[in-house]
This record gives structure tokens, C-alpha cells and sequence, in this order.
């Protein structure tokens, strides 16, 4: 049997929130609710009570619902222990090492800054899903609004470390523009072509390309693809250290149009 039954919520123009049913004893948790109004309705027609918040980082269009939800329900509020100040209403304060649990589902806190300085992901081995916030992307990665190449390629390598069919849960759906950029910087990679097809497909469709795999990515990302040889070749940096071709790989999609 499935571990979660996971509901993906539309939010904003591109948010997803992933709303996260323990099968074996019905707890429910919010990942990063960015609009309590739509996480509501949305509890509202499956018929779900949740009691957990989990925030992956501090930025508005993950943490905004926190309060009214939390008035709403009761719930407890878990965030990232190095952003505590800036994650409205948190309970628990985590970090690297720490647990949560969603039912009878036990998560591991990993700490992957970049993005922000002190951003976080949470990994349920048991259920084959890890919920990565802004970290990493289908295709791509976040900006780099509060931390370094180094520390964000460290992110991304932690995050490639977990098990390929690991389902990875991002909070936006910019696929298609991050495919586009994919396939600019590494025109090559077959693997890249075949999912570019299925993912303009799902879109045209209307339908989420969340959630991905570490498998896809790892075949697919640039961003995950630094430090290999066909790669480096591509971005015209054979021999260079990764973070190096990580960090202009990010710069040229920072000004990609």
C-alpha cells in the first residue's frame, strides 16, 4: 500500500502545496501552505483535518497561510531552526538530524541552503518522497537569493545522494521554462529531448509536472549535471571545478529569456 496520498494544491499563478495523508492512520500535513483560502477549500472537499505545517523556508508564497491555518486548526507549525524568526506562528524549530513524523511516517530534516540561508527539505524514506521547497526544481533550481554556489551545489549533491525513485515534491511549476533553458545549455542529452516532449504534452493538458524523481533529474538538471564530463564540454568549461560550471550554468539562467 501507498505510504501517503499526497493532493497537490494550485496556489498563486505557478505555487504548488502538497497537502500529505498518512494512509495507515489518516494524519494529515501541509507542506509550505502558501494561500489559506485554497488550502482550505481544497481540505474542505476531501474531507481532510490536518495537524502539521512543514516549512521548507521563510519566503512569503510558502509560510503566508501559516497563521490563519493554524487558528483554523490547531495545527503544530514546523520550520527551519536557522530561519525561526521569519516562519510565522512555528512550533518546532528543526535542523539537519532532527525527525518529523506524519503519522506512522518518520522524516528526515535536511539542511540545504541556497536558496535561502537556511532552507530545508524533508525526506519520508519510508514513503519514497522528499518535499525540497525551492532547493530543487523538475529541471532546474532556485535562485540564489541568500547563499553561495558552493552551498547550493552541496544542496543539490545531498538532495542527488537520496534513492533515484525517490518522488521529489517542488513548491512551483516552472518546468517548461526550465526545460527550455535545459535544452539551450545541454542540446545533446537525449534523455533531455525525450522528456521535453512529455512535459509540453502534460502542459498543454493543463496537468502538473510535479512530482519528478531524483532518476529524471539526475539525467535531465543541469543543475545536477555539473560535474559531468559531457556537460562541462557543453557549457565550453572541460576540466573546471563543478561549482564553478554550477555557478555559471545558474548565472545563465538568471538571464536566460
Amino acid at each position: 500500500m501507498t505510504a501517503f496520498d499526497i493532493h497537490l494544491v494550485p496556489c498563486f499563478t505557478d505555487n504548488y502545496v502538497p497537502l500529505v495523508r498518512d494512509m495507515a492512520t489518516g494524519t494529515v500535513a501541509i507542506v509550505d501552505p502558501a494561500d489559506a483560502g485554497a488550502v482550505s477549500a481544497a481540505l474542505d472537499a476531501l474531507g481532510w483535518r490536518p495537524s502539521i505545517i512543514l516549512n521548507t523556508h521563510h519566503h512569503p508564497d510558502h509560510v503566508g497561510g501559516n497563521l490563519e491555518l493554524k487558528a483554523k486548526y490547531g495545527l503544530t507549525v514546523i520550520g527551519p531552526r536557522n530561519e525561526a524568526a521569519r516562519i510565522p506562528g512555528i512550533d518546532r524549530p528543526v535542523g539537519e538530524g532532527d525527525s518529523v513524523a506524519i503519522g506512522g511516517q518518520t522524516g528526515a530534516v535536511l539542511d540545504v541552503p541556497g536558496h535561502t540561508a537556511g532552507h530545508v527539505a524533508y525526506w519520508f524514506e519510508g514513503a519514497e518522497v522528499v518535499f525540497v521547497g525551492d532547493t530543487l526544481f523538475a529541471a532546474g533550481c532556485g535562485r540564489l537569493f541568500e547563499g553561495t554556489p558552493e552551498q547550493m551545489w552541496h544542496s543539490l549533491n545531498k538532495l542527488a545522494d537520496l534513492p533515484g525513485n525517490t518522488l521529489v515534491y517542488c513548491a512551483h511549476e516552472y518546468t517548461e521554462s526550465n526545460m527550455r533553458f535545459a535544452l539551450a545549455v545541454d542540446p545533446e542529452n537525449a534523455a533531455l529531448r525525450v522528456r521535453d516532449v512529455s512535459v509540453r504534452a502534460a502542459r498543454r493538458h493543463d496537468e502538473p509536472t510535479v512530482p519528478t524523481t531524483i532518476a529524471v533529474e539526475l539525467a535531465t538538471n543541469p543543475f545536477l549535471r555539473a560535474d559531468k564530463p559531457d556537460f562541462a564540454r557543453a557549457m565550453r568549461m572541460s576540466g573546471e571545478d563543478p561549482v564553478a560550471i554550477f555557478a555559471a550554468t545558474r548565472k545563465a539562467k538568471d538571464n536566460f529569456r
